[in-house]
């Protein structure tokens, strides 16, 4: 029987895309260790309608 582990999913939400107000949305999903970073999350990541890297950070 598998064990339950401490590695949750995420949903990562593109911040600058957000409060630009152009319509569509830029998310990845993605796994963290919740024992080692119980804190949101913060990466940065490629955004294809604005077509840079911008950070992205964890919601819900």
């Amino acid at each position: 029987m598998a064990k339950k582990g401490n590695r949750v999913q995420v949903i990562m939400e593109c911040t600058e895309h957000k409060n630009s107000g152009m319509p569509g949305t830029s998310r990845y999903v993605t796994t963290k260790n919740r024992k080692n970073t119980p804190e949101r999350i913060e990466l940065k990541k490629f955004n294809p309608i604005l077509k840079k890297m911008t950070v992205h950070k964890e919601i819900k």
